[in-house]
């Protein structure tokens, strides 16, 4: 019994990092309808500046800020001066942001180098609890943690806020909220940095217990497909529950079945891509 209840606390603080991670994607192309392949360098670099500015202060959650405002500094960036400039061109947004990442991921093997390292937990969170005779690390407790507030804050933010009723009145009719006032691109910049800037606490969160190498990039780009595919595209519920499925599927398949592990995560993928193009939650595009 011991195994199963660790290994589903494995998989949801795994899950909760991928929710973090495909919650911005999601985001960004529910409102923007812009598919950004350079998220996963948003990973890298919010990975990257945590360990060096942790390095240098010494404070863990000193890094965890400045790892996600670099990110959403680069997402700025990206949106301000290049994906501005191609909006409803999908091919474009595909083929930029894809060559972005590339970019990016040699920049960081030029600052950083291309060593893999590991940040460093807070003294707070070293060590593991005993929880009724289940132990298990106090870091994986509070990743959970961290994915549940970031997922009921967002679920809030959308649903219940006036600022949550502009974002979802100018995705159905971009053209009637102009009209009635609203500053739709400086909401769309914002949302857009909002959502890298989430990436990049997802690398900031995953770097000590998944690690910082040049390539991550691209591996946790992978995953967020998977999870995209299978929640649906456009959809924050399908995100939540996507990445807690595709984190059960990998972590109970590395478990019960390493040398099928990739199968447990792409099969299920395939299946759902051949019977629902859109997802289990997602929106028709």
């Amino acid at each position: 019994m011991d195994f199963w209840i660790i290994q589903s606390l494995n998989a949801l603080s795994f899950g909760m990092l991928l929710f973090l991670l495909c919650a911005g994607l999601s985001l960004i192309f529910g409102l923007m309808n812009i598919l950004n392949l350079a998220h996963g360098s948003c990973y890298l670099i919010g990975a990257y500046v945590a360990f060096s500015v942790d390095n240098w202060s010494g404070n863990f959650f000193l890094g965890f800020l400045s790892g996600a405002a670099a990110a959403g500094a680069v997402g700025f960036l990206l949106q301000r001066f290049l994906l501005r400039r191609i909006y409803g061109r999908r091919l474009l947004q595909v083929l930029l942001t894809f060559g972005c990442m590339f970019i990016i991921g040699d920049l960081a093997i030029i600052i950083w180098g291309a060593d893999p390292t590991t940040l460093r937990k807070p003294e707070l969170l070293e060590g593991s609890l005993n929880l009724n005779g289940i132990v298990f690390p106090k870091y994986r407790l509070f990743v959970i943690a961290v994915g549940l507030f970031i997922g009921i804050s967002l679920w809030l933010f959308q649903e219940k806020t006036k600022w949550g009723a502009i974002l979802r009145a100018s995705v159905d009719d971009e053209q009637m909220a102009r009209a009635v006032g609203i500053n739709v691109p400086v909401l769309f910049t914002t949302v857009f940095v909002l959502g890298v800037a989430l990436t990049g606490l997802s690398g900031v969160l995953g770097g000590p217990f998944v690690g910082v190498y040049p390539g991550v990039d691209l591996d946790v780009l992978l995953l967020a497909v998977v999870v995209i595919i299978v929640g649906g595209l456009g959809s924050m519920k399908g995100a939540f529950f996507g990445s807690i499925i595709v984190a059960a599927l990998d972590n109970f398949g590395k478990a019960l079945f390493p040398e099928l592990a990739m199968f447990t995560i792409f099969a299920p993928m395939a299946i759902i891509l051949a019977l629902k193009p859109t997802g289990l939650w997602g929106r028709v595009l």
